[in-house]
């Protein structure tokens, strides 16, 4: 295993694997910290960039960061990578993937063809020397489309999540608030319930509630209970209509144990979601939620940081080709992102890594209340991400979910962000917005009364 030296002034710091240089080249956050893995001053996080930049890409294939007997996150990104289409790139460091995913000619064609030649460990070590405006802009190149019964992450589209949970479960306060987001021209990326009881007969209970409503109105797009994948399984199993799987993931093996998960138990979800043949545009059938710090609260980071075991993550989410996968980026806590500023890089790198990977990533924009940030951070946040094409949003009455006690973004954020960007709905959702009288042309909101048939 390779050591690594480097001057920084009148110091000289070494690194001794990998890993650590990794660890140690990570802006700062409360995570990394907490695990020990963090730089101890800003001369070593800076000596680890420099020797980051010189990094070849090809080390990363030689000498996996978690070792390929030992885990299989680790087995699937060595598996399944592309030579193919690592080619082009193969010989560059880190610092020149930098450029060349910044140069003029490296457009969303060049993007979507480069993502399976590229692992998890080298986009997040790209992402690590580069600025937050270097990441908006090289997202803002990448365009991962999904489908399921309507077409996500176009170019200048941005989707909602429709998140009505409640503490109860109460049937009338979720379908009330799934109005008022419809109401508010939410909904096209999922309508999805966080069940506050994770049992069989509460989530088929659920997921008729969302079908009934889709089906009586017509509405392009799908529903979502984030129950455990177990059972979803077992919900399918007794003839529950189930449109999407959820399942929250991490990226190492042990963490994914945590979750009470292997990559079999996903594929036999996938698999048996697939059989239902729901979609009508798609068949993309699986929704991920992802988060940095997962690995290190569940005690199987390995050794290295937030991160790089966050964008590991998304190989995961990418091997089952899903429709929607989010970073819930600050509902952890402050225990791996402190304040207002960590929270913000690492949406952008999240948005970044998980687009470059070639997964169609949206974004719960969102903290916890004992965090030290605002909803002026988690605006700036906002805004940020539409500029880099984030695809999908979360819209939750109020912003403030009253069952999982975090603050995230309401239905009228997203009004904002489509007027101040021009980003429009998806396609299909778009025409049943007009159809419905929800919108006008110039897709502005319009007064629904008490006679509009969603209020029927």
């Amino acid at each position: 295993m390779t050591r690594y030296c480097q001057t920084f002034g009148a110091r000289t710091f070494v690194f001794d694997d990998m890993a650590t240089v990794l660890s140690k080249a990570s802006p700062r956050r409360s995570g990394d910290e907490l695990a020990g893995l963090a730089a101890t001053c800003d001369e070593e996080r800076m000596a680890a960039r420099f020797v980051l930049a010189d990094v070849p890409l090809q080390t990363f294939l030689n000498e996996p960061i978690i070792p390929y007997d030992s885990d299989e996150v680790t087995r699937l990104i060595c598996d399944t990578h592309s030579l193919a289409a690592f080619e082009p790139v193969q010989s560059l460091t880190v610092g020149e993937l930098r450029e060349w995913l910044l140069d003029y000619g490296t457009d969303t064609n060049r993007l979507t063809a480069m993502a399976p030649g590229l692992t998890p460990e080298m986009v997040a070590a790209v992402s690590k020397i580069m600025r937050n405006q270097d990441l908006i802009l090289v997202a803002s190149k990448c365009q991962v489309t999904s489908k399921f019964r309507n077409t996500l992450g176009l170019s200048g589209r941005l989707a909602v999540r429709i998140q009505p949970n409640h503490p109860t479960d109460d049937p009338a306060g979720i379908a009330a608030s799934i109005l008022d987001g419809l109401c508010y021209a939410c909904g096209d990326a999922v309508i999805g319930v966080n069940p506050a009881t994770d049992n069989v007969d509460n989530t088929i209970r659920l997921i008729q509630l969302i079908g009934d409503l889709i089906e009586r109105f017509a509405i392009p797009t799908q529903s979502c209970v984030l129950a455990h994948v177990t059972t979803s399984l077992r919900a399918m199993e007794r003839g529950a209509p189930v449109d999407l799987v959820f399942q929250s993931i991490a990226g190492t093996e042990g963490a994914n144990k945590s979750f009470g998960i292997n990559l079999k138990l996903l594929a036999e979800a996938q698999e048996a979601a697939l059989t239902l043949r729901r979609g009508t545009v798609g068949d993309n059938v699986m929704y991920f939620e992802t988060g940095q710090g997962s690995c290190l609260s569940a005690a199987a980071n390995c050794g290295v940081d937030q991160q790089t075991l966050e964008a590991r993550a998304y190989a995961v989410a990418r091997h089952f080709k899903p429709l929607l996968v989010n970073s819930v980026v600050g509902f952890i806590g402050p225990e791996y992102l402190y304040d207002g500023k960590q929270i913000i890089r690492a949406g952008l790198e999240d948005h970044f890594c998980a687009k470059v990977l070639g997964v169609p990533m949206g974004c719960d924009v969102c903290y916890t209340n004992h965090s030290e940030a605002d909803q002026d951070d988690m605006d700036t946040l906002l805004s940020l991400l539409g500029m880099a094409g984030c695809n999908f949003i979360m819209g939750v009455p109020g912003a403030d979910d009253i069952m999982l006690n975090y603050q995230s973004t309401s239905f009228h954020d997203s009004h904002y962000l489509r007027q101040t960007l021009g980003l429009r709905p998806a396609p299909e959702f778009e025409e049943w917005l007009l159809r419905n009288g929800i919108i006008d042309a110039q897709l502005r909101l319009k007064p629904v009364s008490r006679g509009h048939r969603l209020l029927q």
